[in-house]
């Protein structure tokens, strides 16, 4: 009997109050679905405390290593090394270094050498001037590279390459040549 007075009670706290009675024990079981949009958020953010940045006004001449992606939209000038993770060169990003990581994304200019273990990606924006050895190459319309290519099987690593090394370099030097045509 009492129905229709709760009924108007529950509609007037989901308009309302369904914000304060989030922390209630009885919402968290009806925000349940509510929340799974809520979760995203916060796995977005977490992904991006995974990666390091180097702002626009920032200047590092030196080695940069560590163990988190990076995404750079400043200026660095010597070496990254960060083997196993992402390195993303920003629109603003000016880089005079040799790159070494798992992945490298190019959208503003970068002079070096890149060495990815997995792939390396230049876009529309991008300026590379250096030689690239990575397993995988993308290099989208309207970038700008300038230098070598060497594709290396993902399974080959660097210190093993030594043996190997002539071959894979005859056979991709055709390749390159044919690249720069």
């Amino acid at each position: 009997m009492w129905k229709p007075t709760n009924q108007p009670q529950t509609p007037a706290r989901p308009g309302e109050p369904e914000r304060s009675t989030a922390p209630a024990p009885s919402a968290p079981a009806m925000t349940s679905p509510a929340a799974e949009p809520a979760m995203p958020r916060p796995v977005t953010t977490t992904t991006t405390a995974d990666q390091a940045t180097i702002g626009k006004s920032l200047v590092i001449k030196g080695e940069v290593t560590g163990s988190e992606s990076l995404y750079i939209d400043g200026r660095v000038e010597g070496s990254i090394n960060l083997s196993g993770n992402r390195v993303t060169v920003g629109r603003n990003g000016v880089v005079a270094a040799n790159i070494n990581a798992r992945e490298i994304v190019v959208l503003g200019k970068v002079r070096g050498n890149l060495t990815a273990s997995d792939r390396v990606d230049i876009r529309s924006d991008g300026s590379l001037t250096g030689d690239v050895i990575a397993a995988r190459i993308s290099i989208e319309d309207g970038a700008y590279f300038k230098g070598g290519i060497d594709i290396r099987k993902g399974g080959q690593p660097q210190s093993k390459a030594n043996g190997e090394d002539k071959s894979v370099s005859s056979a991709a030097e055709p390749v390159a040549a044919g690249a720069r045509a």
